[in-house]
C-alpha cells in the first residue's frame, strides 16, 4: 500500500467468511426416485451431443441470438495490463461522505510482520483517525482492476472494495414520489416516538439469520427422523388508517418490557504503537 512516497506492506485478507453471502448449508439436487445427485450437461442444440470443456468459448450477445465469441486470450489481455500488487490511495475523505451503497466486500489489511515494517501501518492508522478520513484508492486482485475505500476499524485498517458509480442504480423516481407526499405534524410527532421507544445501541451479536437457526433445526429433526409441521400462517393484518395504526404502535411500544441493561465488557488494553 503506498500513499505519498510511503510505502506499507501489508496482507489482505477477508473479513467475512465465505458462507457469509449465503447460509452455511449447501444443497445439491437429486433425483428423488434412487437420491442420486444429478450431473449437469453441456448440450449443443444444433450437433445433438454432449460438448466437451475444450469445445466452449465465452460468447457475448450483441443482438438477439447473435453473439461474439471472446477468448480466454482476449480477456487475459487487458486482465493482466497491471500485475502489481500495490494498492495506490489516490485521496483521502470524510468516510461520511461516501455512501455505504458503493461498498462491496470488506477485506482487513494485515500489517507485516518485522517491528520496523509496522511503523508506517500504525501511523497512517493513527494520521486516519486523527483526522477522521478514508482514503480512496484502486488495486489489482486476480487480474481485474479493483476500486477501493481504506477506513481505521479500531486498531485496524479495513478496504472495503467499491462497486463502479455507473453499477449503482439511480433513485430519483422515489424521490420525486416521496417529495409529492404528504407529511402531517400529528403523524410525524408519532413516529418520532416509536423511533425512540426501540432506539438503542447497536450490538453486532444480535446480526443472526433466524432463516439458518431455522434450517439448521429442520435438517437435524429430519435427520432425527421427526416429522416436520408446516408452521401455521399469521392472518392478513387489516388495513387500517395511519394515524390509528402509528398511535397503536405507541401504546404497543409502551406496554413492553424495558431491556435488561447489558453488562460491559471489560477494557482491553491497547498496544503502544511504536514511532
Amino acid at each position: 500500500m503506498s500513499f505519498g512516497l510511503v510505502n506499507i506492506p501489508v496482507g489482505l485478507a477477508p473479513a467475512t467468511k465465505p458462507a457469509a453471502r449465503q447460509s452455511d448449508v449447501s444443497f445439491r439436487m437429486l433425483h428423488r426416485e434412487c437420491g442420486t445427485p444429478i450431473k449437469q450437461k453441456r448440450w449443443c442444440p444444433v450437433h445433438e451431443r454432449d460438448v466437451e470443456s475444450d469445445e466452449l468459448v465465452k460468447g457475448w450477445e450483441v443482438s438477439k441470438g447473435q453473439f461474439l465469441m471472446v477468448e480466454d486470450a482476449d480477456l487475459e489481455a487487458i486482465e493482466n495490463r497491471d500485475t502489481s500488487r500495490l494498492i495506490e490511495i489516490s485521496r483521502f475523505v470524510r468516510l461520511e461522505e461516501v455512501d455505504p451503497i458503493y461498498f462491496d466486500r470488506t477485506y482487513f489489511l494485515v500489517p507485516a510482520g518485522a517491528e520496523a515494517q509496522r511503523r508506517p501501518y500504525a501511523l497512517l492508522l493513527e494520521a486516519m483517525k486523527d483526522a477522521e478520513v478514508a482514503a480512496l484508492g484502486r488495486f489489482v486482485l486476480a487480474g481485474k482492476e479493483k476500486l477501493c475505500l481504506i477506513r481505521p476499524k479500531g486498531d485496524a485498517l479495513a478496504l472495503e472494495t467499491l462497486f463502479v458509480h455507473e453499477d449503482v442504480k439511480e433513485h430519483d423516481e422515489i424521490d420525486e414520489v416521496v417529495t409529492t407526499s404528504e407529511v402531517r405534524a400529528p403523524e410525524l410527532e408519532l413516529a418520532k416516538q416509536i423511533i425512540a421507544s426501540l432506539a438503542g445501541p447497536f450490538d453486532a451479536t444480535e446480526l443472526r439469520s433466524e432463516y439458518r437457526e431455522s434450517l439448521r433445526e429442520l435438517l437435524q429433526a429430519k435427520l432425527d427422523g421427526h416429522e416436520i409441521e408446516a408452521p401455521v400462517e399469521a392472518a392478513p393484518t387489516p388495513v387500517v388508517d395511519l394515524m390509528e395504526a402509528l398511535k397503536a404502535s405507541v401504546a404497543a411500544a409502551q406496554k413492553k418490557p424495558a431491556a435488561a441493561p447489558k453488562k460491559k465488557a471489560a477494557p482491553r488494553k491497547r498496544a503502544a504503537a511504536s514511532k
